[in-house]
């Protein structure tokens, strides 16, 4: 069992940055990927970004160069730095880690945070 905690989130002007963390407990060595994902008002759930166990990241289109995923082994912590927030960005962002299939505590959709919300003001 994986357990996720977010925080971070608040209310920012447009242009300005904000860091979310993402802090890991439970069967941190069964985590082959983590990455942050976002919900706002009247859409569905899109990827924002994603870093693996081997370092590798994806990215939204819409966030690339602006936002930066990364970890901290040591901490079981991962991050995600936002710089240039833009309105559009606002939503309610969680927190995902996805198991190695077959590990235990193993789950199809992985294990998620209850979110924190990012509001930027115009």
């Amino acid at each position: 069992q994986v357990q996720l905690v977010e925080s971070g989130g608040g209310l920012v002007q447009a242009g300005g940055s904000l860091r979310l963390s993402c802090a890991a407990s439970g069967i941190i060595s069964s985590i082959n990927s983590m990455g942050w994902h976002r919900q706002a008002p009247g859409k569905q759930r899109e990827m924002v970004a994603i870093i693996t166990n081997g370092g590798s990241t994806n990215y939204a289109e819409s966030v690339k160069g602006r936002f930066t995923i990364s970890r901290d082994n040591a901490k079981n912590t991962m991050y995600l730095q936002m710089n240039s927030l833009k309105p559009e960005d606002t939503a309610a962002y969680y927190c995902n880690a996805q198991l190695s299939f077959g590990s235990r505590g193993y789950r199809r959709d992985g294990y998620w945070g209850q979110g924190t919300q990012v509001t930027v003001s115009s």
